[in-house]
Formats: structure tokens, sequence, C-alpha cells
């Protein structure tokens, strides 16, 4: 397989010295089990960008293989192309080592070829046992006529082989997210996919939820499913990969198993520079001024019960504690999106009050969670997104001058190095992290005081990470302030001065200094004494 320094693609900026391994690595394979699917010298080329440039990829049966790449790296072409979303302009698939022609999904549906993609596609209101065998029902004797019984009884043992035993007959809605995921898969095993790729399949999981499907992951692996896993999460993959291959330009820069390579290596050939990780050794001190918010025993129709916390100008404070803490729902309440039914909240000294229109004006800002939900209208161009909520400040008297517009959507893509040529470009085309950007630059641009950023880095590349913490950093130095919440418990170690960490409503505790540790973090959280 020769080093690591011939397997790095000229174009990868060659192998760079680090020490740091990942935690966890799976050992390599001894004796390499029989490939499934190859892809060979595949390219595709769209309107000015090249997408794939003669990319290679193998996958053998039993293995997890991950794909590790920026946004806008060639990864979803890749996968599209193999899953038939795509037509290549060259290049050779090949299933079992014969070439094959897959152009349409009906044809990797055939090939046993299933994809599981971060929007997930149940149909809410059927059974969970009818999404399951969804177009493929099982039929009785009699014409036109479906078998229920057995639809739930095969339903039921897919499940139950990965891990998940739960009435097949409840609608797919009433499921969680992760429990969704996991009848997704069913669904692709019930027709017989020997190669599952999974598009970020964490992002919207809790820790324990992801535990879950890693286990199931190992499970499917034993069986012989070769599965290709797409993720930015350095630890997952430490966890699941067999393999690693990194895309940079729509080129393959990197293959490797986890133990010949380090996290460091597989950055600088996901980004071509080295990236360092939050941290606030050798940061400057900055000064912080007086509380320009406070919440004191706010208790909300949404779960929270008599919080009380505050933040003062020139500071990052985050928020912290498991899935249905009350995280999301303290920056709703800030934000005027839900109602205070006792407490009170003061702004800049004084009572906040008035609706989110209001709030927005006085110089609170939120990002959200669910950016294309909540964030940006993806059917408008970038320009447009970018004064969403600074036109009333813009364009005082109401007067809209194509030329102003043009000039500060100029000034936001360069300042925030947004990837696109022109503005005019429609903001549901960009990758994620140049997404996150945007919703950042309509902020800026009004002139917000308070940036209440809800899972920041969450589905964004490392680069773009790094990109959108210098900028968090940057916005407190000029005196702003900035609430962080974030799953990411390093993410909240290396960026905040102090963390408040909540569980089932209420402010468990407040970490700062020396204090503020991952462990600490996790034990406040889960109720550790």
């Amino acid at each position: 397989m020769g080093n690591l320094a011939e397997r790095l693609d000229p174009d990868g900026g060659g192998r760079v010295n680090a020490d740091v391994s990942l935690q966890g690595v799976r050992p390599a394979q001894v004796s390499p089990a029989p490939c499934v699917l190859s892809v060979k010298g595949i390219c595709k080329t769209y309107p000015g960008v090249q997408a794939l440039q003669n990319v290679d990829l193998d996958l053998h049966a039993g293995e997890v293989h991950a794909i590790m790449g920026e946004n806008g790296a060639g990864k979803s072409s890749l996968i599209k192309a193999i899953v038939g979303a795509i037509t290549c302009d060259s290049g050779e698939i090949r299933v079992d080592g014969t070439p094959v022609s897959i152009n349409t999904p009906a044809d990797a549906q055939t090939l046993g070829i299933a994809a599981i993609h971060q929007e997930l596609s149940l149909v809410p209101h059927l059974s969970i046992a009818q999404n399951v065998f969804l177009g493929r029902e099982p039929m009785t004797g009699v014409p036109f006529m479906v078998d229920h019984r057995k639809m739930a009884d095969d339903a039921a043992a897919i499940l139950h082989d990965i891990g998940l035993d739960c009435d097949v007959g409840a609608k797919a809605d009433s499921l969680k997210v992760a429990h969704q995921q996991v009848v997704e898969i069913a669904k692709a095993l019930s027709q017989n996919a020997r190669v599952l790729i999974l598009d970020e399949p964490t992002a919207s999981l809790s820790d324990r939820e992801a535990d879950a499907l890693f286990a199931m992951i190992d499970r499917l692996r034993a069986k012989g499913t070769a599965i290709v896993y797409i993720s930015h999460r350095m630890n997952e993959i430490g966890r699941l990969a067999d393999r690693i291959t990194v895309l940079r330009d729509g080129k393959r820069v990197l293959s490797a198993t986890p133990s010949e390579i380090s996290t460091d290596e597989i950055i600088v050939a996901m980004v071509g520079r080295p990236v360092a990780q939050p941290s606030k050794e050798g940061r400057a001190d900055r000064p912080v001024g007086d509380a320009v918010l406070e919440l004191e025993d706010v208790w909300t129709g949404t779960g929270l019960a008599g919080i009380t916390m505050s933040i003062r100008a020139g500071e990052i404070v985050g928020l912290a504690g498991l899935v249905g803490s009350g995280r999301t729902e303290v920056a709703r309440a800030i934000f005027g999106v839900d109602p205070v039914l006792a407490g009170r909240i003061d702004w800049m000294g004084a009572p906040l009050t008035g609706d989110t229109p209001e709030r927005v004006k006085s110089g609170i800002a939120l990002v959200p969670e669910d950016r294309k939900e909540q964030g940006l209208c993806l059917e408008q161009t970038i320009s447009q997104n970018l004064l969403h909520a600074s036109f009333w400040k813009v364009f005082p008297k109401r007067l809209f001058r194509p030329s102003r517009a043009r000039s500060i959507s100029r000034d936001s893509i360069a300042k925030l190095r947004v990837a696109t040529p022109h503005g005019e470009k429609r903001v549901g085309l960009l990758s994620g992290g140049n997404q996150q950007k945007t919703v950042i630059g309509k902020w800026l641009n009004a002139d917000a005081r308070l940036f209440i950023f809800d899972e920041p880095t969450r589905g964004i590349d490392i680069g773009a990470k790094a990109e959108i913490v210098d900028l968090m950093i940057a916005l407190v130095e000029r005196g702003n302030s900035v609430l962080m919440i974030s799953s990411e418990l390093p993410e909240l170690v290396g960026c905040c001065d102090r963390v408040y960490v909540l569980r089932e409503g209420e402010v468990a505790g407040e970490l700062a200094d020396a204090d503020l540790t991952e462990d600490a973090i996790l034990r406040l959280a889960m109720h550790h004494d």
C-alpha cells in the first residue's frame, strides 16, 4: 500500500508531521474481504465547477469506509453518482468486479446499494411496517390485497435484527429522529442492500442515540454489509472507520487506515492547511463590561423552570445540556418566539418587551440550529438573504437602491469568505458552511449587539468551523456578546468564558476558569454528584 506520503495525491499538499493520532482507532484488516463496490476515474463537471476529478474508491464487504472532506469537496457528487442520482461524464463503477451502469436510483436498488440521507424520507402518516415495505408490499393470494400480517412480521424481524423492538403498526411520525433513522436503514435492508451509505447520520442525535447507532453499525458490519460513512466528526471516524478517504476540490487526496494517520494529517488533507482547535491558550485578555442581558427566574410554557443567568459585554457564554434540557428554549424566550409566563428578562438595564421584530431592532440576533428552515430563504439569492434582518436599517426611507444592496452583498461575501462567484447565486445551492456564514452575515449587517448561536458548527466541515469560531471571538473582541449553544463539549470549553449547564429546564450549575472542563459539564448535565 506504500507509505502515507505515497498515498497523498500531489495536489494534497504532502504529509504533515503530527504526533496526535485518532483515539479509539480500529485496527487495520489483516485480510481484506471481497471488493463489493469499486469506483474508478469518476469525473463530473457542472457549469463552471469540476465536482469530481478522476476519483477512485473501493469498498469491501464488512467494512466501514469513511469519506471526509470540506463542504463542496465532492462527497455529495460521489454519492449521487453511486446511487444513480447523477450521471458522470466519465469513469467506471463495478459491483463484484463487473462493470455496471447506474443511471437511476432504481438501478442502484437492484444492485443492492442504498443511501440514508440527512433529510429522512419516511411518510409520516404511514405505519412503520408500511414505510419499510413502501412500494414492495407483500400480497395475499387475492388480487390487490396486501398481506398486512406478513408485512408486520417481516418488518418487526428486520428491526429486531438491527436492535430496535417497537410497535411496527405505529405511525412513523410518532418516532424520535434516531428511531426514524433506524427505520430508514431497515427499509434499505429489506431491499437486500449490501452497500449502505450513511450521510452525517448523527447530525440530529444525542450522544446516547449515536451510541445505539454505532452498535447497530457494528452488527451490520459483522453480517458483511459494506458501509460508506460520511461525517465531519473525528471521534466517530476513530470509533467506526476501517479506512478513510479524504476528498478536496473534487479530488481524492488521501486514503489510509485510522491507525496509519493522525487527526492533524486528516485535517490538513481536508483543508490544505493546519487548523487549530478552539482553545483559550495564548488568547489575549479582553475587557468584559457590564451585563447586557439578564434572565431572572424565567418560566415558559415550553419547559423552562426558573432560569437565572446573565451575559456581559465582551464575553462568550455557553449553554450546555442534554437533548431536551431547555437550551434552545432559552434562545427562543430571549428572541421573543416563546412568551415568558413568569420572571423577567432585562436588556441593557431595562425590561425586554416587544415581539421578535422589535427585539431584532434592539440588537438581538439568533443564528438558529436549523438554518435551512429558520435562518434562510433557500429560494432567494445570497444578496437577498444578507439584507433580511437589516432592510429597515439600510433603507430607512423604504426606498430600495440596487447599487447599495450589491455593495453590501459584495462586502459581506468578501469579509466572511463565502465561496460563491457572486451574490446572485441561490443560497440553497451553497454548502452548509457557506449557508451558515450567510446567516451570520445578515445579522452583522443589522449591527446586532447580542448574537445567539444555536449549534453553530453542526453539519459543517472543520475549516468552516474554525472560521465561525474565529468570527465569534472577533465579535466579542469588538464589545459584542455571544450566547453559544452547543453539543460539542470541546468547543464550549475552548471558546467560552463561562458555561451554564441546563438539566430538565433548570440551571444545574455555572462553570468558569479551571472548573470549566468537559467532565464537569457532563457531570452536571447527567446529574452526577
